[in-house]
């Protein structure tokens, strides 16, 4: 048995989602305010945390709108204008669907739709909803009157001649203002069993959830009770000094510390949970409680001695109407005690002078690195989950383990954001060996009746790299709806999903992505580059003449014309507004297609595949030429687009007094040139920079010109070279950028500035829709 899949609805920004769990490890990547927290802060509060933990800022301001209009109602109809308010489609809940095995079925019998199960899903609702629905809506207008009441008494007793005008509203000055002081307390978490039937797949990235029939019977006991065990790692880890004590009320699930932060705390709970010989004792724990007592006896007997001096003459002081006080000594010896202290836990410091000496030296835990510590603290709480859950040593003999005798038969572990403080090579080691962790034990290694299913949310590029293509969830923003006031939502993408087999092309991309830009999954916009010239010089570009843009989270991929069209499907899928940078690439209409210098009227098509697949299949370059900038912009949705930027003519001057005469490029090192002449003609520096300072120095004509860069560049294999050159030789910065490149960069910077804003207007969504 494992989760197939949840369905989240009106939680934070998750409108509605489905979030698919793969049976082993499953990843949340995702932009910077995509989503990834509010998944994981969802499944924490309906399945860990459940009815102590829920404030209004997990409802959607769509769910705060609803509420107060039905408050307005309330005021002006009375309490009867509730009565055909839905709670169920406005409040937030968790679907969660299970695939069960035959042979479990007896696990799950309280589970079942039907009697004529045929192994279909089962799915079970956890949905927030008022306790008592009257009583709410009646303490709500109580509440209202009272308020009411008290501002127009106030306004009786004022001893003045002037009226006073209250503009100070007493609470509740809304209905989603009283929901939000009780909600804890007047809501509460409730289970339903839901029809397989009426499961349906997600409409463009948004989930169907079902609606429940009125007057559905809830479950009476928790549906999950002894089928899933859920484990947190939080993403709030302090491994400082001054750190606050820790918590030790435990979590719902496992009665765990939430908050375990040095190794010597997690020894120590681990040890009550597991070892503690004075709990439950059996006969092997008889010696040590020996040792415990003859220890205890001993200390008792030399404080005795030690303290009677003092002792006997505090005894003589006597005290008024009491008789004379008898004082003894007893001490208790707790085990755990002497991991209460700083040095409990030490790292042994020694090297090669030092094996044979008889001398060791030891750091306390906290003079470790902070990276070290984390992945230390991560993974022993990984192994006190899994021991925890096989119930390893005095733990299978509590009462919640006699009451069943059977471990659940899911193990659901959440870890938020283990990439802090730590390197990258310790992330991807961490990510490697956290599932294995979680099923090291005997009875778990060959399992297929108990499941380990890990989902971990991350921003690390370093982290997706070690993880399959297959099991990443990609958090899409969403654009806001069309209404004045809407903000924005998420979608999740299954990337299993993205290329629908795994024919040559899904293939190559994941490959590519493994071994170069796991960032692509972070990213706000993504710029794709012909070659390493640009990829080293772009950044440049864009660091001094793009603030804007500079502030976002760009990944700028260098892949060549012929394999870039291959991410099509990939970024229609991510949404990632994308800027893609290619070569003009002009070249013979017949036979192989030589290559050929960039000239009008002599049907000349481009070599550049992503022309051909994104624009214009004929790859005329007539056309290519003359074509208006907002036509080499291809909208997919109202915030995702792609643009296309290639070698655009311009208009240079190569010798005074020759006046403009238009100049067409075909590569981005001859179109750098002419843009920067006057630059080049003295730059300092070898290889091309020379052979581009002896051409503009020795050509009489633009065309001799551009005749010479393009046999330069023809016969060149230095282009990567030409761009460290020029880091050399100049600030980049300060260059000229090509019109082509810097007309892409506008177009992408003012894209991204209309994406920033969380609550987009009618106005801003027409700009999106016509760019």
């Amino acid at each position: 048995m494992h989760i197939n899949f949840v369905e989240i609805r009106n939680f934070r920004r998750l409108a509605a989602v489905r979030i698919d769990l793969a049976c082993n490890t499953t990843l949340f990547v995702g932009a910077n305010n995509s989503g990834k927290t509010s998944g994981m802060t969802a499944l924490r509060t309906f399945l860990i945390e459940r009815n102590r933990s829920f404030s209004m800022n997990d409802l959607p301001v769509s769910t705060w709108r609803q509420f107060d209009k039905l408050g307005e109602r309330l005021e002006a109809e009375g309490s009867s204008a509730a009565t055909s308010f839905s709670w169920q489609g406005c409040l937030p809940s968790l679907d969660v669907w299970l695939q069960v095995e035959v042979e479990q079925l007896h696990r799950v019998s309280h589970l079942l739709p039907t009697l004529g199960w045929n192994k279909e899903l089962i799915g079970v609702r956890l949905q927030l909803e008022p306790v008592e629905a009257n009583e709410l809506v009646q303490r709500y207008c109580a509440a209202r009157v009272l308020a009411k009441d008290t501002t127009e008494q106030a306004r009786k007793e004022l001893k003045t001649a002037v009226d006073p005008d209250y503009t100070v509203q007493l609470w509740p000055a809304s209905f989603s203002e009283f929901i939000a002081k009780n909600l804890n307390s007047l809501f509460k978490v409730k289970s339903y069993l839901l029809d397989p039937n009426k499961e349906k797949p997600p409409v463009s990235g948004v989930a169907q959830p079902q609606t429940l029939p009125s007057g559905l019977e809830g479950f009476s006991e928790e549906p999950f009770l002894g089928l899933i065990q859920i484990d947190e790692i939080n993403a709030q880890r302090g491994f400082s000094d001054h750190t606050p004590p820790f918590s030790t009320a435990g979590s719902a699930s496992t009665g765990q510390p939430t908050e375990r932060r040095r190794l010597s705390e997690q020894l120590r709970t681990y040890y009550s949970k597991h070892l503690d010989p004075s709990e439950r004792p059996e006969p092997s724990d008889v010696e040590a409680l020996q040792a415990i007592h003859s220890a205890q006896t001993k200390f008792d007997d030399r404080l005795k001695h030690g303290f009677l001096g003092p002792i006997r003459e505090l005894e003589t002081l006597g005290y008024a109407g009491l008789s004379q006080p008898k004082i003894n000594i007893s001490t208790r010896i707790r085990p755990t005690d002497g991991l209460n202290h700083e040095s409990a836990v030490t790292y042994e410091i020694s090297s090669l002078e030092d094996v044979e000496s008889k001398y060791s030296y030891n750091l306390p835990e906290q003079s470790n690195g902070l990276g070290y510590q984390n992945l230390i603290s991560m993974a022993f709480r990984l192994i006190g989950f899994r021991d925890a859950w096989m119930r390893v040593g005095k733990a299978k003999n509590t009462e919640a383990a006699k009451e069943d005798d059977a471990p659940a038969l899911i193990h659901l572990v959440l870890v938020e954001e283990p990439e802090a403080h730590l390197h990258a090579q310790v992330q991807q080691v961490f990510i490697r060996k956290a599932s294995k962790i979680l099923r090291n034990h005997p009875d778990l290694l060959e399992s297929k009746s108990h499941i380990t299913q890990l989902v971990v949310s991350t921003h690390s590029s370093h982290i997706a790299h070690e993880t399959d293509f297959a099991d990443m969830r990609y958090f899409r923003r969403e654009p806001a709806a069309k209404m004045p006031g809407s903000v924005p939502t998420s979608s999740v993408i299954n990337l299993s999903e993205v290329f629908g087999k795994k024919d040559n092309t899904a293939k190559f991309v994941s490959r590519y992505l493994k071994a170069t830009h796991c960032d692509l999954f972070f990213a706000d916009a993504a710029i794709f580059v012909e070659g390493a010239a640009e990829r080293m010089l772009l950044p440049h570009f864009i660091s001094g003449h793009f603030p804007n843009l500079d502030s976002c989270y760009i990944t700028i991929l260098e892949i060549g014309g012929s394999h870039a069209h291959r991410f099509q499907s990939l970024l229609e899928h991510l949404g990632l507004n994308t800027l893609m940078i290619t070569d003009l690439d002009s070249a013979e209409p017949t036979g192989c297609h030589k290559k050929a210098n960039p000239k009008r009227n002599f049907g000349l098509i481009t070599g550049s595949s992503v022309i051909k697949t994104w624009l214009q299949p004929s790859g005329n370059i007539d056309s290519l030429l003359d074509l208006p900038e907002d036509k080499k912009v291809i909208t997919k949705t109202a915030t995702f687009s792609v643009r296309i930027a290639y070698q655009s003519p311009v208009d240079v001057v190569v010798k005074i007094p020759h006046s403009a005469k238009e100049a067409l490029a075909r590569t981005f090192e001859d179109a750098l040139v002419l843009e920067n002449i006057d630059r080049f003609k003295v730059l300092a520096g070898d290889n091309l920079i020379a052979d581009f300072r002896r051409a503009i120095n020795t050509s009489a004509s633009l065309d001799q010109l551009t005749n010479s860069l393009f046999v330069i560049l023809d016969k060149t294999k230095k282009k990567a070279e030409f761009a460290l050159d020029i880091l050399f030789s100049t600030d980049p910065s300060e260059l000229k950028i090509p019109t082509y490149i810097h007309n892409g960069l506008d177009w992408l910077q003012a894209l991204l500035i209309l994406k920033q804003d969380e609550i987009v207007s009618v106005e801003v969504l027409s700009i999106l829709e016509s760019a």
